[in-house]
């Protein structure tokens, strides 16, 4: 007989609701090394798939709607979700669905990173999507976390410095989310300058700006190590604070992969 087996109990439960990155820096794939990283069981509900690498996206392939909703559903019946987020949603069928399984399954602590556009500037969201994510999906959100672009596309106005991302802050949090983390990533300035309001209070998180251009995932990698803090029972803003310092670190430690953008590294903090 063999030696008795010593099975793990009570791993915090983290859902990524994405799509798949056949190069490993973002999507489905990045956000289950942040949950693997952060001590959680990461599960997934792929939305699309996509080829690329570090040069370029050069397909997608759409996931059918209620093939999402099967893949949420078989996983909420039997493993559990302690938090959620999704990442690339693709069209309005699939955001819409998504809500409607978030609803079904009493999901929690869900964050939405409303992703837009790729790093290489593919359109990763169709246009009539935009109005889904609205009002379909943010309402259901413990937190959105657009960056500067997105935050513009979403309110129909460019969002170009830290003031209008305190104000982004504040006019997102009234479609419906519990609060809003507008990414500042792509200001100017020695910092990395992140918006947080949660309807009451305005914090601006602040972490070093780091000199690379290996950045890939890291607004996946973000929303996830958020995700995964709240799936282990962090408050919301302590778990947006932990989330930006993980980041921060997986910049510094970023990966030089193939010959264009690379990868941030969600193991920076186990590979010492």
């Amino acid at each position: 007989m063999g030696s008795p087996a010593e099975p793990v109990t009570g791993l915090p439960r983290a859902l990524t609701i994405a799509g798949s990155d056949s190069g490993g820096g973002a999507g489905i794939q990045g956000d289950l090394k942040v949950f693997f990283a952060l001590g959680c069981h990461g599960t997934s509900a792929l939305t699309a798939l996509t080829a690329q690498n570090t040069l370029a996206v050069t397909g997608i392939h759409e996931v059918p709607a209620d093939f999402v909703t099967e893949q949420i559903a078989a996983v909420a019946s039997d493993i559990g979700i302690d938090a959620a987020k999704t990442g690339m949603l693709a069209s309005a069928e699939i955001v819409t669905s998504v809500a409607k399984a978030v609803r079904a399954h009493e999901v929690p602590n869900l964050v939405v990173d409303p992703v837009f556009v790729s790093k290489h500037g593919n359109h990763l969201l169709a246009h009539d999507a935009v109005d889904a994510l609205r009002y379909d999906l943010f309402p259901l959100a413990i937190l959105i976390t657009p960056n500067l672009y997105e935050a513009g596309a979403l309110l129909g106005r460019e969002v170009r410095s830290l003031e209008d991302a305190r104000d982004a802050a504040r006019e997102l949090h009234r479609l419906g989310p519990r609060a809003v983390l507008v990414k500042g990533g792509h200001l100017d300035g020695d910092e990395a300058v992140d918006v947080f309001f949660d309807g009451t209070a305005l914090e601006e998180i602040r972490s070093p700006r780091y000199d690379t251009d290996d950045t890939h995932g890291t607004g996946c990698a973000l929303s996830a190590a958020i995700c995964a803090r709240l799936a282990a029972g962090e408050a919301l803003p302590e778990a947006v604070r932990q989330g930006k310092s993980f980041v921060s670190g997986a910049i510094r430690r970023s990966l030089r992969l193939g010959s264009g953008f690379g990868p941030v590294n969600p193991g920076w903090e186990l590979q010492g």
